[in-house]
């Protein structure tokens, strides 16, 4: 499962933006990879689960991979037109889930939070900066 893993590490490491496990498998049959889909699904659990990919939900609940960029907790603001990401910080966020944690009786509080909507550059005439 290693050098699987590391195929599918590899392929996501080549893209920008988000991908869904069947855009992976199909990047790697194309590239002579003879792996299989429920491989790629495993392979990337396990990347999830170590931390090294970002995983994120899309409207229609699709799940969406990217190779993490860093090791801190993050949040993501993504682009519903391009899927541009942007890694965010959210300490307000963070306080929120921990005091709503709290205010329940909720311990060891984790939470996973996404920003959707259109960047600049996919709607004419806005400008940034």
């Amino acid at each position: 499962m290693t050098a699987r893993r590391d195929a599918v590490r590899e392929a996501l490491a080549e893209c920008q933006g988000f991908r869904s496990a069947q855009d992976i498998y199909a990047d790697l049959r194309s590239d002579g990879s003879k792996i299989g889909l429920t491989t790629v699904y495993r392979a990337l659990q396990a990347l999830s689960d170590s931390g090294e990919v970002d995983v994120l939900r899309t409207a229609d609940g699709e799940a969406v991979y990217r190779a993490c960029r860093t090791d801190e907790h993050h949040h993501h603001l993504v682009c519903r037109a391009c899927g541009r990401t942007v890694e965010v910080e959210g300490p307000a966020v963070e306080k929120w889930a921990e005091a709503i944690g709290a205010e329940h009786g909720f311990v060891e509080i984790t939470h996973t939070v996404e920003v959707f909507g259109t960047c600049a550059d996919c709607v004419p005439g806005v400008r940034t900066g």
